[in-house]
C-alpha cells in the first residue's frame, strides 16, 4: 500500500523528466541523424572528428578546467572563511545575489566596466599604467565567466565545511599537526563532496558557454556552445548542431560519472 502511494507521489517528477529532459535529448539525438537538406546521414558524427571541431572540443575543456579552476581557487577560501565570520547566512545572501541578476545584464554590464573609456581603464590609467585592451580577449572570457559561476562553486563548498565536525580539526591540531597538514588530511578530505559538487556546477555549463563567447571574448574565444549556437540560428545545419550537443551531453554525463559519489562496500 505505501509502495504503491509513494508510486504516485513520483509519478509528477517522472513525467517532468520524461518531458523536459528525456524528451529534448532524444530529439537532439533524433536530429543528428540528418543532413541540412534534411537526409539520414552518419556525415555529421565523421564530421565531428575533423580537426576543427576537435580544437573547438579542446578549446571547450580547456576553458571549462580553467574557469572550474579559478572559481575554486577563489571559492574556497571564500567559503573557509564564510564559516568563521559572524552573520554568515547574511553574508552568504550578499554573494549569492549577483545570481538573481539577469546573465546578459551582468555581461553588458562588464562591456563597460572593461570598456576603452571603462572604469578598468580609468584605474590602470590612474596608476600610471595607462589604457589596454581588456575586452576581447581570453583574460576578459575567463574573468567574467569566474564572476559568473563563482557563487555555484561556493555554496556546496559552505555547506560542506558547515557540516564538518570541528572536533575532528581540534583533535588534529590537540595531535601536533599544523595548520597545513590538518587541512590538507582532515579538512580538504571530509569536504571533497563539496568541492566535486560544485566543480560540476561550474565544469558542465562552462562547457558550453557562447553568450560570453560572442559578447566579452569577441568570438576570439571558440568552444562547441559557440558551433551549436552557429550552426541553429545562422547556418541552419540544425543536424549538425544536435552532432555537436550529443557529444556535448556525452561529455557532461562523463563528468557526472567521474565526479560523482560512489558507494563503498
Amino acid at each position: 500500500m505505501k509502495t504503491s502511494i509513494r508510486n504516485v507521489y513520483l509519478l509528477p517528477y517522472v513525467v517532468w523528466i520524461g518531458i523536459f529532459v528525456v524528451a529534448p535529448i532524444l530529439l537532439i539525438v533524433y536530429y543528428s541523424f540528418f543532413d541540412i537538406e534534411g537526409k539520414w546521414t552518419l556525415s555529421n558524427y565523421k564530421m565531428f572528428f575533423t580537426p576543427i571541431y576537435l580544437k573547438m572540443a579542446a578549446s571547450s575543456v580547456w576553458y571549462a578546467l580553467l574557469v572550474t579552476f579559478f572559481s575554486l581557487l577563489i571559492a574556497y577560501p571564500a567559503a573557509y572563511a564564510l564559516t568563521k565570520t559572524k552573520h554568515k547566512q547574511l553574508w552568504l545572501l550578499f554573494l549569492i545575489l549577483p545570481t538573481w541578476v539577469n546573465l546578459l545584464l551582468k555581461v553588458y554590464a562588464f562591456l563597460g566596466i572593461f570598456g576603452t573609456y571603462g572604469l578598468a581603464n580609468a584605474i590602470l590609467a590612474a596608476v600610471g599604467i595607462g589604457p589596454k585592451q581588456i575586452l576581447f580577449t581570453d583574460f576578459s572570457f575567463v574573468f567574467v565567466s569566474v564572476y559568473i559561476f563563482i557563487p555555484f562553486m561556493l555554496l556546496p563548498i559552505f555547506n560542506a565545511l558547515e557540516e564538518l565536525n570541528p572536533s575532528l580539526v581540534d583533535a588534529a591540531r590537540d595531535l601536533g599537526a599544523s595548520a597545513w597538514t590538518t587541512f590538507r588530511r582532515v579538512v580538504f578530505p571530509l569536504t571533497l563532496d563539496g568541492v566535486k559538487a560544485g566543480c560540476q556546477a561550474v565544469f558542465i555549463p562552462s562547457l558550453s558557454l557562447f553568450m560570453i563567447t560572442r559578447l566579452i571574448a569577441g568570438n576570439r574565444v571558440i568552444t562547441l556552445g559557440t558551433a551549436i549556437e552557429e550552426h541553429f540560428l545562422v547556418t541552419q545545419n540544425w543536424g549538425m548542431g544536435s552532432t555537436i550537443a550529443v557529444f556535448l551531453i556525452i561529455a557532461m554525463a562523463a563528468v557526472v560519472a567521474v565526479t560523482g559519489n560512489r558507494k563503498r562496500g
